[in-house]
């Protein structure tokens, strides 16, 4: 059977990378750009980085900011209206997930309007047309956004998180500039760079995982346990850069494997909650792998070994309680030790959590089958 993998056309690594912009911009005949980012960023100078580049290389740009931290449906219709009438060409996109997030919706109805609507892109999409042009900048070391055919929109009404996927939505060039994730609070970086892990951890355990992906997922890993730590304490520079190489690796791969139960139900701690998409993974990684751990123990000592630890003669159940420890661990060192309860779930409502999450599109990837009585002895552990 033939594996397809979708990858993005450019990228460019480094301090100060993002000078690399208006050459890119002029060479591909982009007019005027619409710039998307959020108003922390706008407030703390980071977009104000990328809008000096432009103003300086001359090129015209209207800037869209109006967008929440988990965004919502009303962020990217609000943010179609905003680009059409800019009458931009290309939309540069600088921030985290809920930013590259955004624009990838904005990228997808501008060329597909009959998807206006926004709640049809749910799930695996079908729309015709290629997306308007987007070039991703991140500021954070987490979602891979800018390498990936995944968005996640909030459905507020339905207090859901649509995860979309779609590979027309790819940036055609992405730019990840250390510098512009230097600046992230160390809250977000330790929440961001745990995300990361999630992908790399997920992404090699998900059903679909090959050799391609896995190469990737390993690599990540490695370079997480490695560097996280020091690039949240420190705010090494080394640490940093790495880290938003490491990020970007595991969006390759899970991009195109998928990913598994904790997405699922970390979407509808944010989705009800609005927990952060990071802390809602951190919190739940030790309890889903020590759950998936009974049919993937194998793959764990895989990953042991990668890590130097010394995993070649320990049991099923030692592989899985050694693993579990050492996530729980790179999670303590970061500063994240909250639980479920502490974000706000509350056990009256794991019943209609797990509903939610037997719904998400990331379950099917999951190694090991997954009931709704599971999903609720899960948030329960988690509690």
């Amino acid at each position: 059977m033939a594996v397809k993998f979708v990858l993005n056309e450019t990228s460019y690594f480094g301090k100060g990378a993002r000078e690399e912009l208006p050459g890119e911009i002029k060479k591909r005949g982009f007019q005027k750009v619409f710039l998307v980012s959020d108003k922390s960023l706008v407030e703390a100078g980071v977009a104000k980085k990328i809008e000096e580049i432009l103003e300086k290389a001359g090129i015209s740009y209207t800037l869209y900011s109006e967008i929440k931290p988990n965004p919502n449906i009303q962020n990217v219709t609000d943010g179609v209206k905003a680009c059409k009438e800019s009458g931009a060409d290309v939309i540069v996109a600088v921030g985290g997930g809920s930013s590259i997030d955004t624009a990838k919706g904005i990228s997808i109805v501008m060329t597909n309007p009959d998807r206006a609507d926004i709640k049809s892109l749910n799930g695996a999409s079908n729309t015709v047309n290629r997306g308007m042009p987007i070039i991703a900048l991140p500021t954070t070391a987490g979602t891979a956004a800018e390498v990936t055919i995944n968005y996640v929109i909030t459905d507020e009404e339905r207090k859901i998180k649509m995860v979309c996927v779609d590979p027309n939505d790819i940036p055609i060039l992405a730019i990840i500039d250390s510098e512009l994730m230097a600046s992230m609070p160390k809250s977000l970086a330790a929440a961001t760079g745990m995300d990361a892990l999630t992908h790399a951890v997920e992404g090699y355990i998900t059903k679909a995982h090959n050799e391609m992906s896995d190469m990737f997922h390993m690599k990540a890993i490695k370079m997480i346990f490695k560097y996280l730590p020091a690039a949240v304490n420190e705010k090494d520079d080394e640490a940093i850069e790495m880290m938003g190489m490491a990020q970007y690796i595991a969006g390759m791969g899970f991009s195109n494997v998928g990913l598994g139960i904790v997405h699922s139900m970390a979407h509808q701690l944010g989705a009800v909650y609005d927990t952060p998409h990071g802390i809602a993974n951190a919190i739940l990684l030790p309890t889903v792998m020590r759950f998936n751990g009974e049919v993937c123990y194998e793959r764990f000592r895989d990953i042991l070994t990668a890590l130097n630890v010394p995993a070649e003669n320990l049991s099923k159940e030692e592989v899985i309680e050694t693993f579990v420890k050492m996530i729980k661990e790179l999670s303590e060192k970061v500063g994240i030790t909250q639980t479920v309860s502490e974000v706000g779930g509350r056990k009256e409502d794991f019943e209609m959590l797990a509903e939610k999450a037997m719904e998400d599109p990331c379950k099917p990837g999951n190694p090991r089958e997954v009931t709704k009585q599971d999903f609720i002895d899960l948030f329960e552990k988690a509690y």
